[in-house]
């Protein structure tokens, strides 16, 4: 049904009066009339009488002004969403995080959703290597992932993180790679955090080492509570911290293959209004 047609036969039905009809309307009589006309004729039936007391609505007439009030108050409201949605001010905004963004990620959606409360944000945790998939496939528009992502990804720094080792043992003092190589590893499974997995890696490597996990998770907390009952050390990221148990120290690890960078990654090749609205509120903060 055009809205346009629905609007003035309303405005026609509350008043029942052409002329006066016609100037809410902002138009003249004639073109009035013949929008009714055009509506009638779409419909299959008249929708007014026009008799000696004025004009008056049909069975057709009363139908569509009890049920049209409705679809025009919902038409509006969606040309209104749509509009927000065009500047980026209503819609939906999937987001990836991971453990170094486990502070930061909430922290901007928080944000976020304070300045944009018509965009529906959902916050997933996930590695840097899935979100980047899901970036490039369409299916997530921002990921707070491990840097550097490569083009047509584009990015933002906002974070150095690095590794540390996580230990419950008091006696250990500073985490010397031959203490680390000597303990029964912890570790994520390579899988579920494929970018620490090569870090740690690269961190063995570059000091002569090889270490086999003795024990491997799923979840991150998990290798921690594992770490605080006793059973090893494990080197997770720094910002893990955040949700280590009381009795769990972060270390730091010696050598420059410790740090990396932790930013936002998008794809500017796709129109994400509510995306851009967020990457811009976080670049000014």
């Amino acid at each position: 049904m055009n809205i346009k047609l629905l609007r003035s036969f309303l405005v026609l039905a509350d008043c029942l009066h052409y002329g006066e009809a016609a100037q809410r309307l902002c138009l003249t009589q004639p073109a009035l009339t013949k929008q009714i006309r055009q509506l009638e004729s779409d419909l299959g039936g008249p929708l007014f009488v026009r008799g000696r007391h004025g004009t008056a609505l049909t069975g057709l007439g009363r139908y569509l002004r009890d049920e049209g009030g409705d679809l025009l108050r919902r038409s509006e409201a969606l040309t209104t969403r749509a509009r927000q949605a065009a500047r980026g001010e209503a819609g939906r905004l999937a987001i990836g995080f991971g453990l170094s963004s486990i502070e930061l990620a909430p922290r901007w959606v928080a944000a976020f959703r304070r300045q944009y409360p018509q965009v529906e944000v959902s916050l997933e945790d996930m590695s840097s290597a899935e979100q980047v998939a899901r970036l490039l496939a369409g299916t997530l528009q921002l990921g707070f992932v491990r840097l550097p992502v490569a083009p047509p990804l584009a990015c933002r720094a906002l974070l150095t993180d690095q590794l540390a080792l996580a230990t419950a043992d008091p006696a250990l003092a500073c985490a010397t790679p031959a203490a680390v190589a000597a303990a029964p590893l912890i570790a994520l499974l390579p899988q579920r955090g494929p970018g620490l997995a090569g870090q740690v890696a690269q961190w063995f490597a570059g000091h002569g080492l090889h270490a086999e996990a003795a024990q491997q998770t799923s979840d991150i907390q998990t290798v921690l509570a594992l770490v605080a009952a006793g059973t090893g050390v494990a080197i997770v990221p720094r910002s893990a911290a955040r949700i280590a148990p009381p009795d769990v120290r972060l270390l730091p690890l010696p050598g420059g293959e410790c740090g990396w960078q932790v930013g936002m990654a998008w794809h500017p090749g796709r129109d994400e209004p509510a995306r851009d609205r967020f990457v811009a509120l976080v670049t000014a903060g």
